[in-house]
C-alpha cells in the first residue's frame, strides 16, 4: 500500500496516489488509468500467426494413439494452442481447434455439450460422426457439424486411422460461465439409431423441408442440417470459377450456409472454402474475426502482417484478428476456413478492410 501524503500536501500525484491505495482494498480502481489499454482505436490481441504442419501433428498424434485408447481419453485430441495464449488451450481468444484420431475399431463415447463443434475431415474414409443417432460417413474434406446439445458420439468401422479437425467455441462459452455436459445413462457408449445414415439431407438439404410439427420434422428447426460433403462443395467451388473472376481480395469463396435462416452454419462459427487459380495473389484484407485456415488442396504462401508462411496441403495456420492477409496461390489452392464471424456480427462488432 501507498504511504499515506504528508499532511497538509498539496501534490495532485500523491492525492491521487493515496486515493488509490485507500480504495484498492474495496475493489475499486480509476478507469482512467486504464482506460486507453481497455477502448483501443484498433484491435489489440494477444493472438499470433502460427503455422502447424500436419505431417509433425499426425506422427505425435498416431504416437498418442498407441498409448491411449479413445475411450481412456474420451476425445483424443491434440490441441492447437496459439504461442501467444499459453495455458489457454485456445486458437485464438474465442475459438478452440484441436486434431482428432480414431482408430479402427474404435468408438469415441457419446456426450453432448452446450459448446458448438464442427469436424473437417483431413485423413481417412468410411469413420462416422453420429448426431443425435443418426450417423454421417465421413470422407476426406468432409464438414460435420456438432451443433450445441446435441448428442454426438464418433467411430472407425474403416481399416485405417481416421484424423479430422475440431473447431469449437470453447474460449467464448468459458468467457459466459455457461458450460453444461452430459455423458448418456448406464454408461452407453453411443447413441441409438434414430434413422438411417442420409436422411437429413434428403429431407432438408434440397431447398425442402418437413412441415413443422409432423413426425417428419425431425431435427431441430433452427439448426437441420450437419453434413456437407467435399464432392459437393468442391463441385461448388469449380463452378463458380468457370464463370466468373476471382475476387481480388478473397479469390472464388463460398460460404457454408444454415438452410433455416440463410445465416452462418452455428450460432458462434462460421465456415467458409475459397479456391485460388494457380498464380493469383489476393490484395491485402482485414478482419475482425480471428480465423483458422486448413490447405485442402495444392501449394501456396501467406503474408500475415510483416510475417510470410509458405503453405502445403493439410498445413494449418490462425490468422489474428485484424491482420492484414495476402494469399498467393502456386497451384489451384483450395482453403477451408472457420472462425467466429458469426458471434462478431450477431453482436453487431464485426468489420473488415480492404486494403
Amino acid at each position: 500500500m501507498t504511504d499515506a501524503p504528508p499532511t497538509g500536501t498539496n501534490d495532485p500525484k500523491a492525492l491521487l496516489q493515496a486515493l488509490y491505495a485507500e480504495m484498492a482494498p474495496k475493489h475499486l480502481f480509476p478507469l482512467w488509468e486504464v482506460l486507453a489499454a481497455l477502448v483501443t482505436p484498433t484491435p489489440s490481441s494477444p493472438v499470433r500467426p502460427h503455422l502447424w504442419h500436419y505431417g509433425e501433428a499426425r506422427d505425435h498424434l498416431l504416437r498418442a494413439g498407441d498409448l491411449i485408447s479413445a475411450e481412456q481419453a474420451e476425445r483424443r485430441v491434440l490441441i492447437l494452442e496459439n504461442p501467444g495464449l499459453p495455458g489457454s488451450s485456445s486458437v485464438t481468444t474465442s475459438l478452440y481447434a484441436g486434431l482428432q484420431l480414431i482408430l479402427p475399431g474404435e468408438v469415441a463415447p457419446c456426450h453432448r455439450h452446450t459448446q458448438c463443434a464442427l469436424r473437417f475431415v483431413m485423413e481417412g474414409d468410411g469413420a462416422f460422426t453420429a448426431l443425435d443417432g443418426e450417423k454421417a460417413v465421413m470422407r476426406p474434406f468432409d464438414l460435420v457439424l456438432t451443433p450445441n446439445w446435441q448428442w454426438h458420439d464418433h467411430g472407425n468401422t474403416s481399416d485405417a486411422p481416421m484424423i479430422w479437425l475440431d473447431g469449437l467455441d470453447i474460449p467464448t462459452v468459458r468467457h459466459f460461465a455457461a458450460s453444461f455436459a452430459e455423458r448418456l445413462p448406464d454408461g452407453a457408449m453411443a447413441h441409438a439409431e434414430t434413422a438411417p445414415a442420409g436422411d437429413t439431407a434428403s429431407r432438408y438439404g434440397r431447398n425442402l423441408r418437413p412441415f413443422a410439427g409432423t413426425a417428419a420434422a425431425r431435427r431441430p428447426a433452427h439448426q437441420p442440417m450437419f453434413h456437407y460433403p467435399y464432392a459437393e462443395w468442391r463441385d461448388s467451388l469449380a463452378a463458380m470459377a468457370r464463370v466468373s473472376a476471382p475476387d481480388p481480395h478473397l479469390g472464388h469463396a463460398l460460404e457454408f450456409v444454415n438452410p433455416a435462416d440463410g445465416g452462418p452454419v452455428m450460432p458462434t462459427i462460421a465456415a467458409h472454402v475459397r479456391l485460388l487459380p494457380a498464380g493469383f495473389a489476393t490484395r491485402p484484407r482485414r478482419s475482425t474475426d480471428a480465423m483458422v485456415l486448413v490447405v485442402v488442396e495444392g501449394q501456396g504462401s501467406a503474408r500475415i502482417g510483416e510475417q510470410d508462411f509458405a503453405l502445403a496441403e493439410r498445413d494449418l495456420i490462425v490468422i489474428p484478428s485484424w491482420s492484414s492477409l495476402t494469399l498467393s496461390a502456386a497451384s489451384d489452392l483450395v482453403l477451408f476456413g472457420y472462425s467466429d464471424a458469426a458471434a462478431q456480427q450477431k453482436l453487431g462488432l464485426y468489420r473488415e478492410a480492404r486494403l
